[in-house]
Order: structure tokens, then C-alpha cells, then sequence
């Protein structure tokens, strides 16, 4: 039986961790990529236990532990007083626990990690596609901006939130944009002038919150992201430019820690916070997604990332050995097994309830993607 052959479409998390998993299963990958190039683009990252179990296995444990924060807990706390509301302990507790260990890193530096569990020769950047159609043999034709033209037995659509394949699949979604709007940055802690924060804290406020951490080890960089109502702006851009001088009016009833915080930042992002019902289907014969072009998720559980990276994980598990024309049927127990959880973590997201107050968070955590049982679909 000849290799099957597949195209991740995307080089985000999802996609990289699509290849980085299937190119260890025995299949044949290309990864088409539509940026020219990768950059350390400014934001933090949550990277849960059950992500680094999946991330383990391909070696990228050591790496990870260097480049980013290894928290004493994710401290969740009155706004104005300070006082505790729950203190989700991590460090060597919880990777005892849970099999592995909880790091805050750069968005940038995960990336980085996943790009190197990937062969270099198997990622096309400048690869925008255009057009994707399945042929009655089963087979996938992909042509791109650049005019690049490929067929393929099967394709793993990881391109994002706005992903092309779920549009020419199951049509156009609309966003339901919550009202709120976030602003994030990343920002050397020199700035700060010596003067203590928290390891990781979530700050509670009546109807907003903002998320503080370290994202290096030797603490010499800080991030933050926030939540807040603003219904007239709905910018979905990672990119976009926020006020600063509102942001800290946004918050200038908070603790002293968290005013200090804004007042040295020297500029921020702002976007529009989305959410998305699940979609009734993934997968539509060869073709599936993966990732946040399935299951795109509010930020509030810190999960997103590391759904698209078990993702891989069970997809790898579900081709492994499979033909082209088994393929159809791979795709469906990915989707069989995934969908309850990741449904599960989407519609916990929305909440914004998660660690609020004491909380198990072992559904979650103490997942093991290489380890989970297979489900069956259930039959049309």
C-alpha cells in the first residue's frame, strides 16, 4: 500500500501539530502556508498539561521548558481587594497530578517549538489557496494564489477562524460578537522598575477582567489580555491598535499591582471578541478541519491552542495505516471523538466562569490525547 498523502492547509498551531503527528503515523504531509514568512508575534500563551503530554512525544518537552514561565499557580483574585477567590496551584504539584507540566510562554516561542518537530522541506510559505475541489476517485485537488496546483488523497483544513475550506464546505458563518473587546500586549519587565507582580493572575472585576503573567522564564518579559464591554467595535484583527490611556481608564479602579501593570505598558492590541456555535459537521469526504476552523473558542479557559494540538494527536491515531479509501471513515471517529470534548470546552469558554471559584479541573487537565479511546460514529 503506497503512503497516503495529505495537505495541511495553515501553519498555525493546529497545522504545524497536524504534521508534526501524522509525519510520525507514516503519512506523507505538505503544509501550504499563506504567509511568506513566520514572525514572533506579540502575545502570551497558555500551555496546559494535557497540550505538553501531546507535545512530549515529539520531543519538545526540553525546549519548552526553557523558553517559557514554569508558574508557582494561576491565582484568580478580587479586582479592587485582592482577596483570593480560588488559587489553581500548579508547578510540581500539578505535573505530578496531571503527568506533565503547566508553562506560560510567547505565542511566538510554541510556534517556534512546533515548526522545529516539523521538516522544514515539508512547509510551502506564499501558498494561499484558492480553490479546493474532491474528485470521484476520492482525490483532492488544491490550487493556490501563486498558481501552484496539487492533488492529494486527503486535506486537513487548520486555517483558522476564517477558514476558506469550512466556507466552500458548509458555507459562510456569521460571528456573534459578544459586545466585548480585549486588549493584550507583551512588554519587557525592566519596565515595570522592579516592582512585584504575581506569577499568573486572573483579576475579577464586576463586568471585566484582566489576565497578567510572565512569559520567560527569567521573568524579563510580561503579557496581559483583558476583557471588557465596548458593543460599537467589532474589529476582528489580532493586529489592530488599541488606546493605551483607555485601557488604564478601563481599569483605574483595580488593585494597585494591575494599575502598575498598564501605567508601564507602552502599547497594546485590540480586538473584537467573537464566539461561534459548534459546527454539526467537520469532516465532508477527504476533506476535514481542525482546529479553530471547527471549534473556534473564547479565550477564557486558555484552552484554544491546545484543543487543535490533541486534535492532531487523535487524527494521527485515527490515519494511521488507513488508505485513501478509508479515509472518509478516519475523518468521522476524529470527529466521533473529539467533538464531545472540544463542544464541552467551547461552551465552558463562553462562560468566562472557569477557576472563578474552586474549581476540578481535571477533565481537563489530566486529559491524554496520545491515550484516549477511539469513538465510532454514530451511523447516518
Amino acid at each position: 500500500m503506497s503512503r497516503l498523502s495529505v495537505a495541511v492547509i495553515g501553519a498555525g498551531m493546529g497545522g504545524l501539530a497536524s504534521a508534526a503527528a501524522l509525519t510520525r503515523a507514516g503519512v506523507d504531509v505538505t503544509v501550504y502556508e499563506q504567509a511568506q514568512r513566520f514572525t514572533r508575534l506579540g502575545a502570551g500563551i497558555q500551555i496546559g498539561c494535557n497540550a505538553m503530554k501531546v507535545m512530549r512525544a515529539w520531543g519538545l518537552e526540553p525546549v519548552l521548558r526553557r523558553e517559557a514561565f514554569y508558574p508557582r499557580s494561576w491565582n484568580n483574585k478580587e479586582y479592587h481587594t485582592g482577596e483570593v477567590r480560588f488559587d489553581m496551584v500548579f508547578g510540581a504539584s500539578a505535573e505530578e497530578r496531571y503527568g506533565a507540566p503547566y508553562l506560560l510562554g510567547h505565542r511566538g516561542d510554541l510556534h517556534t517549538a512546533l515548526a522545529r518537530a516539523v521538516p522544514a522541506d515539508l512547509v510551502r510559505l506564499d501558498h494561499k489557496l484558492a480553490a479546493i475541489e474532491q474528485r470521484a476517485d476520492r482525490s483532492v485537488a488544491l490550487t493556490f494564489a501563486n498558481g501552484h496546483t496539487t492533488t492529494v488523497d486527503a486535506v486537513v483544513a487548520a486555517d483558522g477562524v476564517h477558514s476558506l475550506v469550512k466556507e466552500r464546505l458548509f458555507g459562510r458563518d456569521e460571528p456573534n460578537f459578544t459586545g466585548r473587546i480585549a486588549y493584550r500586549t507583551v512588554f519587557p519587565a525592566a519596565l515595570l522598575n522592579g516592582y512585584p507582580i504575581d506569577d499568573c493572575t486572573k483579576w475579577w472585576g464586576p463586568d471585566r477582567h484582566i489576565v497578567i503573567y510572565y512569559v520567560k522564564p527569567d521573568r524579563s518579559e510580561v503579557y496581559f489580555v483583558t476583557s471588557q464591554p465596548e458593543p460599537g467595535f467589532t474589529v476582528e484583527s489580532w493586529s489592530a491598535t488599541g488606546d493605551v490611556r483607555e485601557l488604564r481608564k478601563a481599569f483605574e479602579d483595580f488593585h494597585p499591582q494591575v494599575r502598575h501593570v498598564l501605567e508601564a505598558c507602552p502599547s497594546v492590541h485590540k480586538w473584537a471578541l467573537v464566539d461561534r456555535d459548534p459546527l454539526s459537521r467537520w469532516s465532508d469526504g477527504n476533506i476535514t478541519l481542525l482546529g479553530d476552523a471547527c471549534h473556534p473558542m473564547t479565550p477564557y479557559m486558555a484552552q484554544g491552542a491546545a484543543m487543535a494540538i490533541e486534535d492532531a494527536a487523535v487524527l494521527s491515531r485515527c490515519l494511521a495505516g488507513v488508505d485513501r479509501d478509508g479515509v472518509s471513515d478516519a475523518f468521522r471517529r476524529f470527529e466521533a471523538t473529539r467533538k464531545p470534548r472540544t463542544s464541552r470546552v467551547q461552551s465552558s469558554s463562553r462562560t468566562n466562569t472557569w477557576l472563578k471559584n474552586p474549581t476540578d479541573p481535571d477533565w481537563v487537565y489530566g486529559y491524554d490525547a496520545w491515550n484516549a479511546p477511539i469513538a465510532e460514529p454514530a451511523m447516518a
